[in-house]
């Protein structure tokens, strides 16, 4: 592999809010291509149960949005903008939720069941499409288009699976706002360095 390329692909693969090309339709078959390599992700028994729900519909992405707005704004002005990075991070966000229902497609991922048990379980459980989601992220990435995995919509979980036809017995994982980017000079995100947040053996012992 072209290491270059792939930790370029790796490394810059940004939540992207403000950057999505409202205007730019997203074509069937380049959804498609990138849901074909998300699949080929590690799944859990290889059960498979994951599902893809894709909204193209206005009237749907109208309701959807409305939904979408009123938990994101009620969330993002309970927030305290306590750092110039922080401010900016929820500048973002509330520039997406104010812009939702215009972002050409809402991809939502699910899953065939309902979330049980303790820990264990549920890490079997959303352990199994979370993988496909990121490499939903990145094959959009590889071809121009941004997304960023959000869950405000699911604060109304049972409103959005009546707009959407979804049955109670499926559980959605999130919705990604998916378009293309108007920029594409993403650059790495300043992150605490791997040295200060990995232990070998027993917690609190260097690697």
């Amino acid at each position: 592999m072209d290491l270059e390329v792939t930790d370029h692909l790796l490394g810059t693969t940004r939540a992207v809010r403000r950057k999505l090309d409202l205007d730019r339709p997203v074509e069937r078959e380049v959804l498609l291509d990138c849901l074909r390599l998300a699949v080929q992700a590690p799944t859990a028994g290889a059960t498979q149960q994951w599902r893809w729900l894709v909204v193209r519909d206005q009237e749907r992405r109208n309701r959807l949005g409305a939904l979408f707005r009123e938990v994101g704004t009620a969330y993002l002005d309970a927030k305290v903008a306590d750092s110039p990075q922080r401010a900016r991070t929820l500048a973002s966000a509330r520039h997406l939720v104010d812009i939702i229902e215009r972002v050409p497609v809402l991809v939502i991922p699910c899953l065939l069941g309902r979330p049980h048990g303790g820990n264990d379980a549920l890490s079997v459980f959303y352990g199994g499409i979370f993988p496909a989601v990121w490499s939903f992220q990145l094959a959009l990435r590889a071809r121009g288009l941004g997304s960023t995995l959000t869950s405000y919509h699911l604060e109304r979980e049972a409103e959005a699976a009546e707009i959407l036809g979804i049955p109670a017995d499926v559980t959605q994982v999130g919705l990604l706002p998916v378009a293309y980017t108007t920029a594409t000079d993403f650059k790495p995100a300043p992150r605490t360095p791997p040295e200060e947040l990995t232990y070998q053996d027993s917690w609190g012992s260097p690697l």
